[in-house]
């Protein structure tokens, strides 16, 4: 559905963008990730025709954006981190006003209005001035602008930036329901909205991809493989010996108590080592249960700092591009 292909983006002696490749499939959610000054927001100008590369191409279901920008921008709808809202317009006739610049068919116009704010919830604010509306309201009404006239591709760029907790969620929720019906590449520094949304991650930094994949994947690509967490029911001095004692552990940390009765604890094997028969043998034997085995995993966050704080950036290449 979106192809850029060698993209390099220029002003003057900076390189914002630095021969960036990137596919999104069609009905995919990507999560487009980089800290202020990466490249993140100049690549989704480029994408959306509001400028254009200095090198390479972009094609939007095989459209070129710049041999037919036309083409290529009406598969394209496009929510910015402010919404372009004319406050004193009411939510329906600001939304007419969209139509008729999208050129959508008169014939059509209502029916396809009337669907869009049925889909994001604003149909029973549809008489109210947009000033009037709240912050979730307007950010809907700006998701409502981008989906008129029907678009294959979405680009939402901090679409709950300013939200409540209640309106986050609620914004998270359409833009799920969006996906089922839509290519869609969101822009977020809210990592934990990330994860929950998007199929796959992106992470660029000083315009090169530096890590690419589902978030589970970048989160078992960076973690530790070689430590645990465990719960295990039992005296704490009694845990803590036993597990010094497998074979290959390193170290042995507390780590607290969640659960009462049982003990947290990290384990940390020698490299290349897999440790977890022998911690579940000698927890066995020494009649001391498991409530809980897992690998230490990263969030999204700490892989985030990870492959942007580096010194020197290796792309990370998880699933494919």
């Amino acid at each position: 559905m979106i192809e850029i292909e060698n993209v390099t983006k220029r002003f003057g002696d900076r390189i914002a963008v630095d021969n960036l490749s990137l596919t999104v499939k069609d009905g995919e959610i990507l999560g487009f990730l980089g800290p202020n000054g990466a490249g993140k927001t100049t690549t989704m100008n480029m994408l959306t025709g509001y400028i254009s590369a200095s090198e390479g191409n972009i094609r939007i279901d095989g459209i070129d954006i710049l041999e037919n920008p036309e083409g290529a921008k009406k598969k394209i709808g496009y929510l910015p981190e402010l919404p372009p809202l004319y406050l004193d317009m009411t939510v329906e006739d600001y939304l007419y006003f969209v139509s008729k610049i999208k050129k959508v068919d008169k014939e059509k116009r209502t029916k396809n209005i009337e669907s869009v704010m049925r889909v994001v919830k604003i149909y029973d604010v549809r008489h109210r001035l947009i000033k009037n509306l709240s912050k979730g309201y307007r950010q809907r009404v700006g998701l409502a602008q981008a989906i008129i006239g029907g678009p294959e591709v979405l680009v939402l760029d901090e679409p709950t930036v300013g939200l409540d907790p209640k309106q986050i969620i609620e914004i998270r929720s359409l833009i799920r329901e969006l996906g089922k019906k839509h290519t869609i590449i969101l822009s977020s520094h809210i990592l934990s909205e990330v994860s929950a949304i998007c199929d796959r991650v992106i992470i660029i930094n000083r315009g090169k991809i530096v890590a690419t994949g589902t978030p589970t994947e970048l989160a078992k690509k960076f973690s530790y493989s070689n430590k645990f967490v465990l719960r295990v029911k039992g005296n704490k001095a009694q845990i803590l010996k036993t597990l010094e004692q497998v074979p290959n552990v390193q170290t042995v940390r507390e780590q607290g108590v969640l659960e009462e009765g049982t003990v947290d604890v990290s384990v940390e094997a020698k490299k290349d080592a897999d440790i977890r028969e022998n911690l579940f043998r000698a927890l066995s034997n020494a009649g001391l249960p498991i409530f809980m085995m897992k690998t230490d995993d990263l969030s999204l966050e700490e892989v985030f700092l990870q492959v942007t704080n580096a010194e020197k950036e290796v792309p990370i290449n998880v699933s494919g591009i």
